[in-house]
């Protein structure tokens, strides 16, 4: 019998992580490293990481193999996320009503908009003078 792997990618900012579900212990490795590893004391990632599976009381069921790319730490977090999020959909499809509640199926689509010409930053003028 073939093993079931479930994929997604979740994303945040210009941070993409690339997710397969495994059915497992509930390790999660992120680009070859422990999610402790990676993140290091990044405060309450691990929990935020985790929030998808509490919500859908799969904790210990799978395993998560991720790689994430672009972006900060806590902006990789998120994508991690929204990734397992959207992976868990794959794995059951009745788990959408509890994710969606929670927010977890959208894509935080905030970005950092772009400097303008003439401009000392995106909307920010240089010191206007009359005289």
């Amino acid at each position: 019998m073939a093993e079931q792997n479930f994929y997604a990618t979740g994303k945040r900012k210009t941070a993409v992580a690339r997710v397969w579900l495994t059915p497992g212990s509930g390790e999660v490795v992120v680009n070859r490293l422990s999610l402790a590893e990676y993140f290091g004391n990044l405060g309450d990632t691990a929990q935020k990481v985790e929030t998808p599976f509490r919500l859908t009381d799969t904790l210990e069921r799978y395993n998560v193999m991720a790689t994430l790319k672009g972006g900060g730490k806590s902006s990789q977090a998120d994508a991690l996320r929204h990734g397992i999020s959207k992976a868990l959909l794959e794995v059951d499809p009745e788990f959408r009503l509890s994710l969606k509640r929670a927010g977890l199926l959208t894509r935080d689509s905030r970005v950092k908009e772009r400097k303008k010409y003439g401009k000392k930053g995106a909307r920010a003028s240089f010191q206007f003078s009359k005289r």
